[in-house]
């Protein structure tokens, strides 16, 4: 699989749209890792979804209504969260802002809006 640039430039990634309010950017990668980039606005929906990957989000701006498991709680800017492999998880944006996520392995599903991949 085809890796990233080791430096990698925000200015120079496209957003992807992705639903309502909602768009990344695929950050860097290789086939153990993955960074993205979400923005939300407010109202925008993180659908309900479990997936294979571990997953590690740090909240780099605004708040959100957070679902992991059985469990919803508020995370703001400076928040952190882990999802476990094949946990329901999702989320709604109360405040626009933006999250970091972090899978591994990579997300393939995520690879055919990488130009070039």
């Amino acid at each position: 699989m085809k890796a990233s640039k080791e430096f990698i430039f925000g200015n120079e990634i496209p957003w992807e749209e992705v639903g309502p309010g909602l768009k990344r950017q695929i950050m860097g990668y290789d086939d153990k890792i993955m960074l993205v980039k979400v923005d939300f606005q407010v109202g925008a929906v993180g659908q309900l979804h479990e997936h294979y990957h571990s997953q590690v989000t740090y909240v780099e701006s605004g708040a959100f209504e957070m679902t992991i498991g059985d469990e919803v709680k508020v995370i703001r800017g400076g928040d952190s969260y882990y999802i476990p492999p094949h946990v329901m998880h999702g989320c709604v944006c109360i405040e626009a802002g933006v999250l970091i996520d972090v899978f591994s392995p990579h997300r393939e599903d995520f690879m055919d809006s990488i130009p070039n991949s």
